[in-house]
């Protein structure tokens, strides 16, 4: 009974979230260039910075902290995570000379924190709710935990400073997953569909939904939890790069913003509806 009523509610938030989604701009995509990408990777965080791609992987026994050659997707730098933590979400942070990654994990209630150039483990941060994504404002470390609320934290402590409740025309926006800070707008995959939605950090609207259906094709995704995840931005070059979980490759996009009469500039197919997902170790 307690696993019909958690199937039910997932289905409600899903019918929910892709009633909302239609009435929000609704953005597309053009791939610039494709990238190999370690499809055993379950990717949980992305980031490039400095000519090179961080990635956390989660499911325990298999998390790992890596740094990755983009053109090849060769594995330059690795890192186990110990076999009781599921890792989660990865963001960089400097503090005077201190250049760190931090890496959540799910349901463990402890961030992880390493030495940038030599993956050497320093500490942990703890936090009292679950860890999902995780980026950052230049001020504040951003971590979502699936539900509609996004925590702003201070990243000497892991408190919380403030919070944000995502919401879309007036109907929260949960499962929100894997995050990047990019022009003043929180990015957020969207747990079990093909979309991100762009987040205003100051009032937790959705400010539009990128439709990357057709991306990665079902036939080459190795399971149902093959999913989108994984957004990471250069910067420097002003480049847009996203994956999912276990997924042969890695794009670089350019966003096409819709048309002001509410068509998209380039043809794409809507989204189909995602089965209702239950919280399981492989998430």
């Amino acid at each position: 009974m307690q696993l019909r009523g958690q199937f039910r509610a997932h289905l409600v938030l899903s019918i929910a979230l892709l009633a909302t989604a239609t009435v929000s701009a609704q953005d597309t995509y053009q791939v610039l260039h494709t990238y190999p990408h370690d499809q055993q990777a379950f990717t949980q965080g992305l980031i490039y910075l400095d000519g090179h791609l961080y990635e956390s992987t989660g499911m325990k026994g298999h998390s790992s902290l890596r740094m990755e050659d983009l053109e090849t997707g060769r594995i330059l730098q690795f890192q186990d995570v110990p076999d009781k933590y599921f890792g989660e979400g990865l963001a960089a942070w400097k503090s005077g000379s201190a250049d760190t990654l931090i890496e959540l994990t799910w349901q463990e209630h402890v961030a992880l924190v390493y030495d940038r150039s030599t993956f050497r483990f320093l500490r942990t941060l703890p936090y009292t709710f679950e860890g999902w994504g995780l980026t950052q404002d230049g001020k504040n470390l951003i971590l979502s935990d699936g539900t509609a609320t996004l925590r702003f934290l201070d990243p000497a402590t892991f408190h919380t400073v403030r919070s944000i409740e995502v919401e879309d025309r007036g109907h929260p926006v949960t499962q929100l997953n894997e995050l990047e800070f990019i022009h003043g707008q929180i990015y957020a995959n969207i747990w079990y569909s093909d979309r991100i939605a762009r987040i205003s950090p100051a009032t937790g609207k959705v400010l539009g939904l990128i439709d990357l259906t057709g991306l990665l094709p079902q036939s080459e995704r190795s399971s149902p939890g093959a999913v989108l995840n994984g957004i990471a931005y250069d910067s420097e070059h002003d480049r847009f790069f996203v994956t999912g979980k276990l997924w042969p490759k890695l794009f670089e996009i350019k966003i096409i913003p819709e048309a002001p009469s509410g068509k998209q500039q380039t043809q794409g197919a809507k989204p189909a509806a995602q089965p209702p997902a239950t919280r399981t170790d492989s998430r």
